[in-house]
């Protein structure tokens, strides 16, 4: 079994001055909900002068349910980092992939037997209202896709496609033929087991790290970051601290210097208390 990064079960936490988190397998329970203790934990965090920000492959529109609620004043980074917005959904910056990236992509899934999603600005564009986790993520981000004809007819200024199976073997063979088709033209990690998100090559979780750093001036050593999938892991890398969930995977957790217990156990909230409140005390 892979061992974590750093082994000490009280690991050396450097001065913290900003919290980034993950949101689906992370900040919120398997039945989406964000908990009071979990709520409580980062109102804590703004008592003591430490910031929190999130990031998700969600589109932003998919996580504005969370920003008053967790009274956000950071940019807010969907996609995985492929458009920050303000509260307001206002966007900051958008990353797009190129058409011809974003075609390929379109081929490759198809080829490995998975749906195709496409996220256009605010649009959630499918094929099939009935295919395999759509009426969840409806739920979950609380907007209706449109379905179209043809998905491969609507690339022109595409934030992320998804890849979408049940098949996780299949979602994880298509990830690594991504990542070696694509190389450095384009970001494709799992943010689920059964979804191959494939975004801009600027447009990852390490990415949103940097930017955040230079966007509201804080050091990235003094920024520590919590999650659960191996597209979390790229943000892990250059974060002054990194904080696995419980129910990650061994590979995950082997890349963090902490790990807290699981999303239905308040590991958030737990990881919160002990690693960044404890530490600020």
């Amino acid at each position: 079994m892979a061992e974590p990064r750093k082994t000490s079960r009280s690991p050396a936490i450097p001065k913290i001055s900003l919290v980034l988190a993950d949101v689906d397998g992370t900040l919120v329970t398997e039945d989406k909900v964000l908990t009071r203790r979990a709520q409580a934990a980062v109102q804590r965090l703004h008592d003591v002068g430490i910031r929190f920000a999130i990031t998700s492959g969600r589109p932003p529109m998919g996580m504005a349910m969370l920003f008053d609620e967790l009274e956000l004043d950071t940019p807010i980074a969907g996609f995985n980092g492929g458009m920050f917005v303000k509260r307001d959904l206002s966007i900051i910056e958008e990353k797009t992939l190129p058409v011809d990236v974003a075609a390929k992509a379109i081929d490759l899934i198809r080829e490995h037997g998975l749906d195709a999603w496409v996220y256009r600005g605010n649009d959630w564009l499918i094929t099939r209202s009935d295919a395999p986790h759509v009426a969840r993520e409806a739920w979950t981000v609380k907007f209706q896709p449109k379905v179209v004809a043809d998905i491969a007819d609507e690339l022109d200024g595409v934030a992320k496609i998804v890849g979408v199976s049940d098949d996780l073997d299949r979602v994880q063979r298509c990830e690594a033929d991504a990542q070696a088709a694509f190389g450095r033209r384009a970001t494709a990690s799992r943010s689920q087991p059964y979804y191959l998100d494939i975004t801009n090559k600027d447009a990852n979780k390490g990415a949103v790290v940097e930017y955040l750093s230079r966007s509201i001036d804080v050091p990235v050593r003094e920024i520590a970051t919590i999650g659960d999938q191996p597209n979390d892991v790229l943000m892990f890398k250059p974060s002054g601290f990194s904080i696995a969930m419980g129910n990650a995977s061994d590979q995950v957790k082997a890349e963090a210097d902490a790990t807290t217990d699981s999303y239905n156990d308040e590991g958030f909230a737990k990881a919160m208390e002990r690693f960044i409140l404890g530490a600020s005390d």
